[in-house]
């Protein structure tokens, strides 16, 4: 087991995900970085390794149970804990009507936004408890607005889940914070919103400084 901090990223390729496990591998997190898309994790450790950190590259997909059953397994191996766990994965359906959204992209958007969510919850409850971590989720206010139907009702169920964790843990731990970032110029947000003025967004990276920042990191 090591001592040394540990900082798992789930969804840790792009965006708001990326930034933080950038910045925590600068502020002496070993960061165990989980996406899909293998390039964009290998580019981040590039980054990761410029700020004087390190990372372990998880190109895994968390709507896998194996997986992650698998991740969790080497994780109690080396590390025996998870001292935070940044929960950034996500699946954003196209916009549709509510009648006419895909139900394979609602079986999608279930399974990563919702399904997920709750086993990493059950598969790292015991590891953030043994080093008193914390769970970071993200708010999103989407939910009910025009178009929004996949994306906007898992998230919600999502947040949903997160809070009833939270409100259980509040006594013995872990510690579960629920952040509501600023607008940011991601690529998911591009989707959503094509020919948004994207200089009058907040950068990943400020946000994900004033996150951690109020975590006390």
């Amino acid at each position: 087991m090591s001592d040394q901090k540990l900082a798992i990223v789930t969804g840790a390729s792009r965006g708001l995900g990326a930034a933080l496990a950038e910045r925590l591998g600068g502020r002496g997190h070993h960061v165990v970085a989980v996406a899909r898309t293998t390039g964009a994790l290998e580019e981040l450790d590039d980054r990761i390794r410029a700020r004087g950190g390190e990372a372990t590259l998880a190109p895994m997909d968390v709507a896998s149970p194996e997986a992650m059953i698998q991740l969790t397994r080497a994780v109690l191996e080396r590390w025996g804990g998870i001292d935070l766990w940044v929960h950034a994965a996500i699946h954003a359906a196209p916009l549709a009507p509510a009648p006419h959204v895909d139900p394979k992209d609602m079986e999608k958007s279930i399974a990563v936004n919702l399904a997920a969510t709750h086993g990493l919850i059950a598969l790292f409850e015991p590891l953030l408890r043994a080093r008193g971590g914390t769970a970071l989720f993200f708010e999103d206010a989407r939910g009910g607005q025009p178009f929004f139907g996949a994306y906007g009702a898992t998230k919600a169920a999502q947040m949903a889940l997160a809070r009833s964790w939270q409100a259980e843990t509040a006594r013995l731990g872990p510690r579960v914070v629920i952040a509501a970032p600023a607008p940011m110029p991601t690529g998911v947000r591009a989707r959503f919103y094509p020919g948004e003025d994207r200089a009058a967004l907040t950068p990943c990276g400020t946000e994900a400084d004033r996150i951690l920042g109020e975590l006390g990191l």
